[in-house]
């Protein structure tokens, strides 16, 4: 047989390919194959270093280096040793490259007459890591000898797959053949029981180790008591627990889990301090799994007294300790604390910097977490994952800033953290809440098989944008490409119907959901078409309907029945509604501000004072008025009678100077007596700066945002803004996009 390498005798440095076979390089280290060399035992002298070689490229992770090697030796006529053939399935494995080890499997059957079960088992967990089942199925069915390996690797394949019947039927095979499964073969069965319809086989394997004389071992009882956890028989998780002889941290961590995710938390706890009691010796994970119970609780008091012992043990700095701090600080609502908490990690995680920029969101504090991001990002993309830039998105999302939104979406195709679905979807929703439908269209559009969140993401970002008829086209589309619509879903195609004021077809779906889709429609559902009632001005259907309905209104339910008295001014029928609104929540100040509004429309001053009087007893407040606009890459904002932007003079002359053209215009202001308070609201005040920083130049819409509903007066303001001026306006407030254009708004008036 011909040998491409040679050795000298003497084994110097000065080792060369033979002439024949020049394009072979010399070998790139020698050095290299020093680890290899003691573990490789080939039957032939012919093709010993190249094997060795081989050995060398593949445990280096070098696998197209050793797969040109491989071909070399192939065309040559050098045999690859059975080792070096399990060392390149491994490689295969590592790096999931499955069409590599498919052409390495052919040549294996070639070279090989009987390979041994070690090598075949290797072929079997390539295949099985690179996510072909179908060859490893083949493989498995071929061998003629298996060994647990064989066995393990397939039923944790077939669990993994959610194929529990043949990961079963596996293991039933085994005790049929008179097989005695091993504790290996045990724990990987448990491990693939996880849902509460596989309690009743959970059991039988249960019955199985106890008949095995296997109970005793930690690593089953762990697997044991874990599998009733997820199956939620905590009573048989309980039991297993109390029987064990010596009960590890794993098993204590495990029935905590659990308590904590049934919602007994307090139970959790309470299985902490009996831990500490019994003098179990801790480890951060212990810490983890007790403060997601305090985080659950949101009972701050709980965490601190956790975080109290963490200091006292000096783990402070132990980012597995301080980032579920810092998440239980946050559930809490308790941010500050939460921030001291992350200044303690000495090196943060990505987990943990996704855990502050989502703080930073959940209180509303939305540049807070893009400033963070921004600082983050300069960092090693280690420290960024794909939760990440999910919170940045929603951060952009809510302040409508589609530039900065783009620019994190390229910076995460960059680093590759934007192919999760839910990601991909988060996406949708930011483009289409900052008003980039086309973008948003892009993204949809560019995922193979977009799931259910993608499809409501996409209609509920056309319903938000007033595009009633593309929404429910969407709808129509998802349901006959198969894909089965959910409550949220319903919630879009409804919302959708509201702003277009589509009465007859929100409720044509409402009645279908549950025969038609099987979607149990809930109380949410419900309050959706009691809006499409209200804001279509029917407001005695919609208290028809309220009555007849199969839930008791809720709060929801009486504020979208009082926005539309407010909005089509029904005094009397908004006065029953604002009293049934502030009894089911007396917190909320929409059961005082749209009353007042609606005796204020009336003239009717004694009451409106009267109303605010009860808010005011309450101590209660209304959010203030905020409304933006991007100009130059910079926002500027501003609120009700804001006199702090540089350019105050110049917005309010502006503003004067509309206010004198709408004075006898058919665009009255509904409370004439009261132009100097509308002069300054928000949104007047972002047009006014938009429209002085156009200066007479062509460009496209002025866009402002608005954290309020949008009032009736600005509404009409807007309209004749852009029929005076000729320029577009765009205005995003809390409920939907307003485009108006030549004196009309895209919503016509259902808003």
């Amino acid at each position: 047989m011909t040998t491409i390498l040679t050795l000298q005798s003497s084994l110097t440095p000065s080792r060369a390919p033979v002439t024949k076979h020049a394009n072979f390089n010399q070998i790139p280290s020698w050095v290299s194959l020093k680890s290899s060399t003691s573990s490789v035992k080939l039957e032939h002298k012919q093709g010993q270093v190249e094997n060795l070689h081989l050995v060398s490229l593949s445990k280096h992770g070098k696998l197209n280096e050793a797969f040109e090697f491989f071909q070399e030796m192939d065309k040559a006529g050098v045999s690859v040793a059975p080792y070096s053939y399990q060392c390149l399935f491994e490689a295969c494995r590592e790096l999931r490259s499955l069409s590599h080890g498919r052409v390495l499997h052919d040549r294996m059957r070639k070279d090989c007459e009987s390979p041994s079960v070690t090598l075949q088992n290797c072929v079997l967990q390539m295949y099985c890591e690179c996510g072909s089942l179908e060859d490893a199925d083949k493989v498995f069915d071929e061998m003629p000898e298996l060994n647990v390996v064989s066995r393990v690797t397939m039923m944790s394949a077939y669990a993994g797959r959610g194929l529990l019947d043949k990961a079963v039927g596996l293991f039933s095979g085994m005790l049929e053949s008179g097989e005695k499964p091993t504790s290996s073969v045990y724990t990987t069965l448990l491990k693939s029981l996880v849902n509460p319809r596989d309690l009743n086989v959970g059991k039988q394997v249960h019955g199985h180790v106890i008949r095995s004389g296997l109970l005793g071992n930690a690593s089953i009882e762990a697997g044991v008591l874990n599998m009733y956890v997820k199956c939620g028989w905590l009573v048989g998780a309980k039991l297993v627990f109390d029987q064990m002889v010596v009960k590890k941290p794993v098993a204590w961590t495990g029935l905590m889990i659990g308590y904590t995710k049934a919602g007994r938390a307090r139970d959790a706890l309470k299985l902490f301090v009996d831990l500490v009691t019994e003098g179990v010796e801790w480890d951060s994970f212990v810490f983890s799994v007790v403060l997601k119970a305090c985080a659950s609780l949101e009972e701050v008091n709980l965490g601190k007294q956790i975080h109290a012992c963490v200091a006292k043990l000096g783990l402070e700095s132990d980012v597995s300790v301080g980032t579920p701090l810092v998440d239980c600080y946050i559930k809490c609502s308790s941010f500050e604390s939460a921030l001291l908490a992350f200044e303690k990690i000495s090196e943060p995680n990505d987990v943990s910097w996704s855990a502050i920029i989502s703080g930073y969101c959940q209180m509303s504090q939305f540049e807070e977490a893009i400033k963070t991001f921004k600082s983050l990002r300069t960092k090693s993309a280690a420290v960024l994952n794909s939760f990440t830039y999910t919170s940045v998105f929603q951060a952009c999302s809510v302040l409508a800033d589609c530039n900065i939104g783009g620019q994190v979406h390229g910076d995460a195709i960059k680093r590759s953290l934007v192919g999760s679905q839910y990601g991909e979807s988060a996406l949708i929703t930011m483009y289409s809440k900052c008003g980039c439908l086309d973008d948003a269209r892009a993204v949809f559009e560019s995922m193979d098989n977009p799931d259910v969140v993608a499809w409501t993401a996409f209609i509920s970002g056309h319903a938000y944008y007033g595009n009633a008829s593309e929404a429910l086209r969407l709808f129509e589309e998802m349901v006959r490409c198969g894909m089965k619509p959910n409550s949220v879903t319903f919630i879009a195609v409804l919302t959708a119907c509201s702003h277009a004021g589509l009465i007859e077809q929100g409720k044509c779906y409402l009645d279908t959901m549950l025969p038609k889709y099987n979607v149990a429609p809930t109380i949410d559902h419900y309050d959706c078409m009691i809006d499409i009632y209200s804001r279509a001005g029917v407001l005695e259907e919609a208290l028809k309907f309220m009555k007849s309905m199969p839930f008791e209104p809720d709060a929801m339910s009486w504020k979208c029945f009082l926005s539309g008295c407010w909005t089509h001014k029904y005094l009397e029928l908004g006065e029953i509604a604002g009293e049934e609104l502030r009894q089911l929540d007396p917190e909320d100040t929409a059961g005082y501000v749209l009353p007042f509004n609606l005796y204020t429309q009336a003239g009717r001053w004694e009451e409106a004072a009267e109303m605010m009087k009860l808010m005011n007893d309450k101590m209660l407040k209304k959010e203030l008025s905020c409304s933006w606009i991007r100009e130059k890459g910079k926002i500027h904002r501003f609120i009700v009678g804001d006199k702090h932007h540089p350019q105050t003079q110049e917005i309010y002359e502006k503003l004067k100077e509309f206010d004198d053209f709408m004075e006898g215009d058919v665009f009255q202001c509904s409370m004439t007596e009261r132009r100097e308070q509308l002069l300054d609201h928000s949104e007047r005040l972002a047009i006014a700066y938009g429209l002085i920083s156009v200066n007479g130049h062509a460009r496209g819409p002025i866009k402002v945002f608005k954290n309020l509903r949008a009032c009736p007066d600005c509404h009409e303001f807007a309209k004749h803004v852009s029929l005076v001026t000729g320029h577009e306006i765009i205005i995003r407030d809390s409920r939907r996009f307003h485009h108006f254009k030549e004196g009309k708004c895209s919503c016509n008036d259902y808003w």
